[in-house]
């Protein structure tokens, strides 16, 4: 074992306080950043006053503290380049490079790579008009999902059960511009009936390392009610994902996937996240994404029992053949405390109280997305603002413990769903 690196995490979510939490238990690791951070990350990391985005100033921040390793948790930096920046730079950076981030950059690409792999994905078409997206619409039954190409922080879907719906989300996308420029052009695809799980991998260009399913809650309200968030909730493993599917997505998708992106030029490193329908038909693909995804870190990491460095490492250096990763049989679930109003507007500097009585809850980890310290109060800053993280011998045993420690959490106009893992204890 050589010399302890320093590492920076750049984002400021749960997903890079769930990354800084288990990277600070790695002996390997001797300073540790967080850019910029939050109030969770500043009691574990270093937190660096600079954007997620903001590529040149991370890349003179790392130069001049010497950081070994960077760990890129948001997508936008990975679609601008963060990656290939740093490696220009000599230095080693976590993630898919700008080619292969384009997997999650444009879901038209997505479909193309899927297509070309022959990996089962729902019927579509991208449309770059709204009176050619009107008029497409006459080709499928109403039940369509209306999806913006480009990134729109995973909110960019909207699930339409008739045509009335569906022509009134390719205006919301590409006349009101809700998502920008992530609306100039947008795809329609059928509505697959069913349950959806996430599967995700470490992956170094060529080999990759399975990571135990989970199932995220998209809607805002219980029940599967509402608007699509950026996810209420988490739990893993998720119980609808058997042994046999597990192998079948592991052969048929992610396999096939890093095949044809190899084959595309554009060897894909760093997580690949398979957002999967699982159809009366099989396993279908709603989506990748090239990075964790965020609240499925939270419970995924908190059974990860090896230490995350040298799979990090070895994701970028083209070695995980050599490793292995061990996983804990206890079920996680993640419960995503947000600030009334999300995902549309909400108020910001609202105090929390209760953390330290929640962080007593034995079993309990309590993740920070959107906070910040004002001397010592904790405040509100973003939508979602904690994610409580839980681990039981069963999953209805995690879900009890997180939702003990959500009582004792509180602030002004606080929302959250009372239903994360409803599926798995149905099961």
């Amino acid at each position: 074992m050589g010399d302890p690196i320093n590492v920076l995490v750049v984002g400021g979510g749960g997903r890079e306080h769930a990354l800084v939490w288990k990277i600070n238990q790695s002996p390997l690791v001797g300073k540790l950043y967080c850019a910029p951070g939050n109030a969770g990350t500043s009691e574990l990391a270093e937190n660096v006053d600079i954007g997620a985005e903001d590529i040149e100033k991370l890349l003179d921040f790392a130069r001049a503290n010497d950081i070994g390793l960077t760990v890129v948790g948001p997508e936008a930096a990975l679609c601008e380049g963060i990656v290939d920046a740093f490696a220009t730079a000599g230095l080693k950076a976590f993630g898919p490079d700008k080619k292969a981030a384009l997997l999650e950059g444009s879901k038209a690409f997505m479909k193309k790579i899927l297509s070309d792999a022959n990996i089962p994905t729902a019927k579509y078409e991208k449309l770059s008009d709204p009176a050619s997206a009107l008029k497409t619409l006459e080709k499928f039954n109403g039940k369509v999902a209306v999806k913006a190409d480009g990134l729109a922080a995973g909110k960019g879907v909207i699930i339409c059960q008739s045509h009335a719906e569906a022509a009134q989300a390719i205006d919301l996308m590409m006349v009101k511009r809700a998502f920008g420029a992530a609306g100039d052009s947008i795809i329609i695809e059928e509505l697959l009936e069913g349950e959806e799980a996430s599967m995700l991998a470490f992956c170094d260009g060529e080999n990759f390392i399975m990571m135990p399913s989970s199932q995220d809650h998209k809607r805002i309200g219980d029940g599967d009610t509402g608007p699509n968030t950026g996810g209420m909730g988490a739990y893993s493993p998720a119980p609808v994902v058997t042994s046999q599917i597990e192998s079948m997505v592991e052969k048929e998708v992610m396999g096939k996937v890093m095949e044809a992106m190899k084959k595309d030029g554009r060897p894909y490193k760093g997580i690949l996240y398979a957002g999967l329908m699982l159809t009366d038909s099989g396993p279908k693909v709603l989506e990748f994404n090239c990075r964790f995804g965020d609240p499925e870190c939270q419970p995924i990491l908190m059974r990860l029992k090896s230490d995350i460095v040298p799979l990090l490492l070895a994701s970028v250096d083209g070695n995980l053949k050599s490793l292995s990763a061990q996983w804990s049989s206890r079920s996680t679930v993640c419960v995503v405390m947000a600030s009334g109003g999300y995902p549309g507007p909400y108020e910001k500097g609202k105090e929390i109280y209760g953390l330290k009585e929640a962080a007593v809850v034995e079993n309990v980890t309590i993740f920070h997305a959107g906070t910040t310290l004002d001397n010592d109060r904790v405040l509100t800053s973003g939508g979602r603002v904690l994610g409580v993280t839980a681990s039981g011998v069963t999953v209805a045993e995690a879900i009890d413990t997180a939702y003990e420690a959500v009582s004792k959490i509180s602030w002004d106009n606080v929302v959250f769903r009372k239903d994360i893992g409803h599926r798995a204890v149905g099961r």
